[in-house]
């Protein structure tokens, strides 16, 4: 029974191949087995593969290695850990950071290699943006977006010939949030959810005032909307924190999504505009998204104490003396 299974896996192997050309990605099994063909999930105890004309679900016992393209760079996962290509460091099993100088590419391009890492993040107050770090399901987004809220759902685009698919997951969890840095980390945990781009953490340190950087978001609900600009100044001080300044327009809908550069890294977090002029955006630097993913269990949000991690109270006042 075992070597007609395996003979049978190795078979479906062989004809996933076939079908699924270059762009197949590779379920290594034990005893030398495999299985080619596009994952549609990754679950906690198995995966599931799309070989063309038929879905398979592999126990994660029975998978010694997976290789597959995760973004713009391709990543191996050996044991349940993620390793990196060259070129690419995953921070934490949470983020990817490039580790070396991409090739700048033109807007278009990136555009479409990125567009899907972006979302659409809806309460029943309002909407923002939102884009994914990786293909567990985590993404970012602003605090302000989230405040109060408890009803998340989370909107993807699929890119369908030259249509975009809208699909809703209302399954989302709040992982972790920081009321005073504007960011919050989600998790979208439906079970049908598909595995999705994910974005490159870059750095706005190097970043030069009047280089270009462009946005990806759902300005007044305007769906995978793409906006050009510049560095105006990387040192903007508003209200005690420093923001990178951009004539990228920015819009409500905007604020969670990401502000990348021509080499289609994230240097920061749209998150506000001055309404009185235009070409006045700000985005929250790169830097100070990932000392709050690094530092994600001080920020941790707990659905069973809404104010968690953290509650700021009033000083107590002086009480003046009454004379007896």
């Amino acid at each position: 029974m075992v070597d007609r299974m395996r003979s049978c896996v190795l078979t479906l192997s062989m004809l996933a191949a076939a079908l699924v050309g270059s762009r197949a990605e590779t379920v290594l099994l034990k005893d030398k087995a495999a299985i080619t063909g596009k994952i549609l999930a990754e679950k906690r105890d198995q995966v599931v593969v799309d070989v063309g004309y038929a879905v398979l679900s592999v126990p994660r016992s029975a998978i010694v290695k997976i290789q597959k393209e995760a973004g713009p760079e391709k990543v191996e996962k050996t044991g349940g850990k993620a390793v990196a290509a060259a070129g690419v460091e995953i921070k934490g099993g949470l983020y990817s950071q490039s580790t070396s100088s991409l090739p700048e590419k033109t807007v278009r391009e990136l555009v479409q290699q990125l567009g899907g890492a972006v979302v659409q993040v809806r309460t029943p107050g309002g909407m923002g943006s939102g884009f994914i770090l990786n293909e567990e399901g985590y993404l970012v987004t602003n605090f302000h977006v989230i405040e109060g809220e408890t009803q998340i759902s989370i909107e993807i685009f699929l890119q369908k010939g030259e249509q975009l698919e809208r699909k809703a997951y209302k399954k989302v969890r709040i992982v972790a949030m920081n009321k005073f840095d504007d960011l919050a980390l989600l998790k979208i945990e439906d079970a049908d959810a598909v595995r999705l781009p994910r974005v490159l953490l870059g750095e706005s340190e190097p970043l030069a005032v009047g280089e270009r950087v462009f946005a990806i978001g759902s300005p007044l609900g305007l769906e995978r909307t793409v906006t050009e600009g510049i560095i105006s100044t990387k040192t903007r001080e508003m209200q005690g924190k420093l923001y990178l300044q951009t004539t990228t327009q920015i819009n409500p809908g905007n604020s969670g999504g990401p502000l990348f550069n021509q080499r289609g890294e994230v240097v920061g977090v749209t998150n506000m505009k001055i309404t009185l002029g235009e070409g006045l955006g700000f985005a929250i630097p790169v830097e100070q998204l990932r000392y709050f993913l690094d530092h994600r269990d001080a920020f941790a949000y707990d659905n069973d104490n809404p104010s968690n991690p953290y509650r700021y109270l009033q000083p107590p006042s002086r009480m003046s003396r009454r004379a007896d």
